[in-house]
C-alpha cells in the first residue's frame, strides 16, 4: 500500500544539502520503493516528503542507507528531535522520473 511521510527537522538545511548529496552519490538516485521524494527550507529548519510503494520499504532504506550517512556527515546537532508525520496517499500522478539537482 502507498505510504507517505513528512518529517520536519530542526537542523540548517545545510545538513539536508550534506546528506542528500551523499545519499545521491551512494544510490544514483535509484531507490527501490521510493516514489517522491522532495525537502524545503522551513522557519525551523527543513522538511522533508516522501511518497513510498510500503512503510517497510521506507523503514529498510531508512534502516540501511540512511542512518548511516547521516553518522557519518556529522554536523551541528539538531536543535530538537525530528518529527515524522504519516500520511496516506491519494491520487499521486507520476509523468515521468529522474533526478532534478
Amino acid at each position: 500500500m502507498t505510504w507517505g511521510v513528512t518529517v520536519d527537522v530542526p537542523a540548517p538545511v545545510e545538513v539536508y544539502d550534506a546528506v542528500h548529496a551523499e545519499l545521491l552519490r551512494r544510490t544514483g538516485g535509484a531507490v527501490e520503493g521510493l516514489l517522491v521524494h522532495l525537502a524545503r527550507p522551513t522557519a525551523g529548519g527543513f522538511q522533508v516528503v516522501e511518497v513510498w510503494e510500503s512503510r517497510a520499504a521506507f523503514a529498510r532504506y531508512e534502516a540501511e542507507v540512511v542512518a548511516p550517512v547521516m553518522a557519518g556527515v556529522g554536523g551541528p546537532p539538531p536543535a530538537g528531535a525530528p518529527v515524522a508525520t504519516e500520511f496516506d496517499v491519494r491520487g499521486l500522478v507520476l509523468p515521468r522520473g529522474g533526478v532534478a539537482v
